[in-house]
């Protein structure tokens, strides 16, 4: 289980997050909604360990977050997937989902099975393997991100405005993948940040709302309106 307990995070000087607390159990997806500026993306960094934690509590399974550097945090098993993708643009698909394994040292049987979950989840990475990842489209390189997330994820994958750019139809493929990782992987916990959350409506455990750098619990039935 991930928990948060009173977060604080301050950048260049202004206060962003304001005694953040919330956990995200094992199998459930959580959706994080809030405008832009409010401190969705600053509170997957702070996870991450992108940016420094001001003050509170950071935990997995026990595990004081906070005492591990930032590149340790996906070897810990938490996947997280940018809003801008980050992919290299002269290397595979394949080679990209491969990347996060490589810089883990994953051993070859074990990247070769989470390779292959992947691909039995997101059949459409299979066709697009060999291709660069400099030549995919918005919706692609979306499905990449997620699949090279999924290839370090045992306990949490953080996803990051997924939907943002997507055209409605790649928006609602996008959705339905989510459900079958969802209900392929109950061993994860899943928190998915969104300003315009609709999509998610059937796909979500549980909501939060955060506004102002606070947050709070929402209801599922508002992601449909």
């Amino acid at each position: 289980m991930l928990t948060l307990d009173d977060i604080r995070v301050s950048l260049a000087g202004h206060t962003v997050l304001r005694g953040v607390s919330f956990t995200l159990p094992q199998g459930a997806t959580t959706v994080l909604v809030g405008r832009n500026g409010a401190g969705k993306t600053t509170t997957l960094r702070t996870i991450m360990g992108l940016v420094p934690l001001g003050g509170g509590r950071l935990t997995l399974d026990g595990t004081d977050l906070a005492a591990q550097p930032d590149h340790a945090r996906a070897g810990l098993g938490i996947g997280y997937a940018p809003e801008d993708r980050r992919m290299i643009p002269a290397f595979s698909v394949e080679d990209n989902l491969l990347l996060p394994a490589v810089a883990l040292k994953m051993p070859a049987g074990i990247s070769a099975e989470r390779l292959a979950m992947v691909y039995e989840l997101m059949p459409e990475l299979t066709e697009l393997k060999n291709r660069p990842g400099g030549s995919l489209s918005g919706g692609q390189g979306k499905m990449v991100a997620l699949g090279r997330a999924l290839m370090v994820a045992t306990r949490a994958i953080l996803l990051d405005e997924p939907f943002q750019g997507l055209a409605p139809a790649l928006a609602l493929n996008y959705a339905r993948t989510l459900a079958k990782v969802r209900d392929a992987r109950g061993d994860l916990a899943l928190l998915v940040t969104e300003s315009s959350p609709q999509l998610l409506a059937g796909v979500a455990d549980r909501a939060l709302k955060i506004e102002r750098g606070e947050v709070s619990e929402t209801t599922l039935d508002a992601l449909g309106h």
